[in-house]
């Protein structure tokens, strides 16, 4: 492990051994390579200084919970962006776990129970096997995605950008079924909703749900699975040059296609999560999830460029992500405006990371 003293100590000498031209150089390029940093922080500060609730003990249960609940999908799309592409499919794979968890697990005697004949919602193992069966749907969708780019060499835009519009229109035929016409599914079993959203503790006046400790156990599986698998170290030697992996012996096919289908799998633990978070799912549920996926993996350091990132810097992007819309919502912005702010956080983040590329190269 680096020693970060003495990697300062070595800048600082270098730093001085540079003439005023290069110098000016230097920083400029340590503000723009963390200028996205730099404006968060200074904006979080102004929020605090305007707004007496933000630095709170409640405010912060908000934000475990919050983070918890976005963390497991952007995990699952940093796979895709380290290999050089992206999911546009992964709001609509939440929203079809969600809307599958949701159906599986309604109550017994709701009056519009979409499908009656179905096992006891109240029973642990169906609870447990709904659970899979959600990850097993968003794996079987990630792993078609990954068969169509690995096997067909296409760009993982056009692929899953075209698995979006399919599983929306699975959606909205799911939600038709059996005289449901398209109204959202509630009334979920209590059962269901204490393994998921029960209270495990409280932080002042806020609960924090079981589904955090989930989201620790599913990060700490993901760092395994990057840091310390061949699959990991596989991935990350596609992502870096693809050529070169095959050469050295790589199944440059299966890892893409597992890639894929292991963000395809948290995609569908997502949903289940959703289900409860949300409390109704609709034919909406999950919309333009991965936009928020996206621009916490790029703020955390995962590059469009490939074969760069870590679960740390992941962690870090969607705290930074979370923090800045609970910041926002608290300054009293609309809806629209989030839109807005949410887009250009991912243009500017993209733009300073191909920047630091282009500088390198």
């Amino acid at each position: 492990m680096k020693n970060p003293i003495s990697t300062i100590q070595r800048t600082s000498a270098q730093f001085r051994t540079m003439d005023a031209k290069d110098k000016r150089r230097f920083i400029l390029d340590g503000f723009l390579n963390n200028a996205l940093y730099i404006v968060m922080l200074v904006f979080i500060i102004y929020t605090a200084i305007r707004t007496d609730n933000f630095l709170t003990l409640g405010s912060l249960a908000n934000l475990i919970n919050q983070v918890a609940a976005y963390l497991p999908m952007a995990l699952g799309i940093a796979g895709c962006i380290v290999l050089t592409g992206t999911d546009l499919s992964a709001g609509r794979i939440q929203g079809l776990t969600a809307a599958v968890s949701a159906v599986l697990l309604q109550k017994m005697d709701f009056a519009n129970k979409m499908f009656t004949m179905l096992p006891d919602s109240s029973k642990w193992w169906w609870i447990g096997l709904t659970l899979l069966i959600a990850i097993a749907v968003g794996f079987l969708i990630g792993l078609l995605n990954g068969f169509f780019v690995a096997k067909f060499s296409l760009h993982p835009f056009i692929v899953t950008l075209s698995t979006q519009l399919l599983i929306y229109g699975v959606i909205i035929w799911f939600f038709s079924l059996n005289g449901n016409n398209s109204q959202p599914i509630s009334s979920l079993s209590q059962q269901y909703k204490d393994f998921v959203g029960g209270t495990m503790f409280r932080l002042g006046n806020i609960a924090i749900p079981w589904y955090v400790l989930y989201a620790v156990i599913v990060t700490v599986v993901m760092w395994f699975v990057w840091n310390k698998t061949v699959f990991g170290k596989n991935m990350f030697a596609v992502g870096s040059n693809a050529d070169a992996a095959r050469v050295s012996g790589v199944n440059v096919f299966m890892t893409t296609m597992m890639v894929h289908a292991l963000a395809g799998a948290m995609y569908g633990y997502s949903g289940y999560i959703e289900a409860v978070r949300v409390g109704t799912v609709a034919m909406n549920t999950g919309l333009n999830a991965e936009c928020d996926a996206i621009a916490a993996c790029v703020i955390g350091g995962v590059s469009f460029v490939g074969g760069t990132g870590k679960i740390s810097g992941i962690i870090l992007g969607v705290v930074v992500l979370r923090l800045i819309f609970v910041a926002l919502t608290m300054l009293g912005v609309d809806s629209s405006s989030l839109y807005i702010i949410k887009g250009a956080i991912i243009l500017v983040a993209v733009s300073l990371d191909m920047r630091k590329y282009l500088v390198k190269k």
